[in-house]
């Protein structure tokens, strides 16, 4: 009776201690597909720093009909990656993200342009089509196009907006002047295609006074009223940044573990490597935490257009702190 009474009692607390360890769920909904531009939240995944924190993180892909805005608005994630420009443009239609976290301290958002068309600055704009990606990523091209006081209608001494896909095809096919490119990605594309970089001109909306924070941590304002999910999302946080930091330092392993993760198979060595690089670039410097000056600088820019702005007053509660200082 002794011997069963010990291992009941050896199984309860099994039983109990599996309960107080149980890792609570977490979901991430991505702004794109799997790749390189994500590599600190599948490292932090597959290295263990989300279990170290007690979470089990279901990482979800993104995909040109996915709008994490509206995942997240219909219960099917906990945490979004987004572009501030659609974040806020999101909130003051009625979905309550605030950013909780900025991995990325740097914008990769670029426009190039074949050197064959006669493009040498933004002068040159008037009379030209140019590729934009619409679902969000819109913003910042529409800001920048009013502040230089041009039409985007097609109409005479205005600008020609062809709705680009996400591939460089456009170019490639002489279909646009200019298209939308990121640093880490798209601008490679053409490059592999076998358009050398002495025949593009590039500009980076960063230098043309556009620079607007892209891939933040977004969450909705009512969930920050629970300090259980405030804790979760904190820890999330805490294991994302580690991830990112372990990217830095271990590139080429960060790209084969996104590799490792990518089901399409779509994803090349030689690609995912080059943007992980990249992205590490726009990483650098953060420690989740958003810099006021730079949310600042994104609200300004998205309400300076004289026509038409992305967003029509000064967001109240879009960011906060209470997360990163928990870190």
């Amino acid at each position: 009776m002794k011997k069963i009474l010990t291992t009941a009692s050896a199984v309860g607390l099994s039983l109990l201690s599996g309960l107080s360890t149980a890792a609570d769920d977490f979901t991430l909904q991505l702004k794109w597909v799997t790749q390189g531009q994500f590599a600190g939240y599948y490292v932090a995944q597959d290295k263990g720093f989300f279990a170290e924190e007690d979470l089990n993180v279901t990482i979800k892909p993104g995909g040109p009909d996915i709008a994490p805005p509206q995942v997240i608005a219909g219960g099917g994630a906990d945490i979004i990656v987004e572009w501030m420009p659609a974040a806020l443009a999101s909130r003051e239609k009625g979905v309550a993200l605030v950013n909780i976290a900025q991995p990325f301290k740097s914008s990769g958002l670029m426009l190039t342009c074949r050197k064959e068309t006669g493009i040498t600055s933004p002068a040159d704009f008037p009379d030209k089509t140019l590729g934009v990606w619409y679902f969000g990523n819109e913003y910042p091209f529409f800001s920048w196009m009013s502040q230089l006081n041009l039409p985007t209608d097609g109409s005479d001494g205005g600008v020609t907006v062809l709705k680009q896909a996400f591939n460089v095809d456009p170019l490639l096919q002489k279909q646009a002047d200019c298209i939308s490119t990121m640093t880490y990605n798209e601008y490679w594309q053409i490059i592999d295609a076998g358009i050398p970089e002495d025949e593009l001109i590039v500009f980076k909306y960063e230098d043309q006074g556009v620079s607007m924070m892209e891939d933040g941590l977004y969450v909705l304002e009512e969930n920050l009223e629970d300090d259980a999910f405030k804790d979760k999302a904190a820890r999330f946080v805490r294991a994302a940044m580690k991830g990112w930091e372990y990217a830095r330092a271990n590139p080429d392993e960060a790209a084969d573990i996104v590799l490792e993760n990518d089901a399409s198979g779509a994803q090349t060595e030689k690609h995912q490597r080059r943007m992980v690089r990249e992205v590490n670039k726009l990483t650098e410097g953060s420690d989740g935490t958003l810099d006021p000056a730079d949310y600042q600088r994104t609200v300004d820019t998205l309400l300076s257009g004289d026509t038409d702005p992305v967003i029509t007053k000064e967001p109240e509660g879009a960011w906060t702190h209470d997360i990163t200082d928990m870190l």
